[in-house]
Formats: C-alpha cells, structure tokens, sequence
C-alpha cells in the first residue's frame, strides 16, 4: 500500500519524460465491486500502479488536482451543459 509521501511523489511525475510503454492501461483495470470501498481503493491502486500517471490506450493520461479547485462532478457538468448549449 503507497503512503501519503509515496503518492506525493507520484503525483509529480514529468508526463514529458514518461515512457508511455511503462504506464498501465487503465482499460486493463478491473476492480471487485464486491470488496468494501477501502478494499476497492487498494486493489485499484495496486494495479493502476500510479494514479495520477496512466494510459488509456495509446493516450496518456496525467491528472492534477487543486486543493482549491471545484469538484470533479461540478466541472463536468459545466462541460456537458457547455456542449449542450453549443
């Protein structure tokens, strides 16, 4: 299991000096939806291996968060209705 200061560390991974090959294919990823949420986030983190840091396919995928941003759920409903609207 990653501590804080492993995560931490993950988080500031260089995407520009990444081998993409290295990084998992989050389509390969397949968690037990039967565990507890706990249990869900560890097998998922032991097989994502980094979290910020991964690939989607051939697209590599870095996400980043601000600690005074919005929420996710928030920022993607004014993507949608962005889209929707034209």
């Amino acid at each position: 299991m990653l501590n804080l200061q492993e995560l931490a560390e993950l988080s500031q991974i260089d995407i520009a000096n990444t081998d993409k090959n290295k990084l998992v294919d989050i389509n390969t990823v397949s968690v037990d939806t039967s565990l507890s949420g706990v249990e869900r986030m560890i097998n998922y983190l032991e097989q994502v291996k980094n979290p910020y840091c991964f690939r989607c396919g051939d697209t590599t995928v870095r996400l980043r968060f601000e600690s005074n941003g919005s929420e996710l759920s928030s920022r993607l409903r004014n993507y949608f209705i962005g889209l929707k609207n034209g």
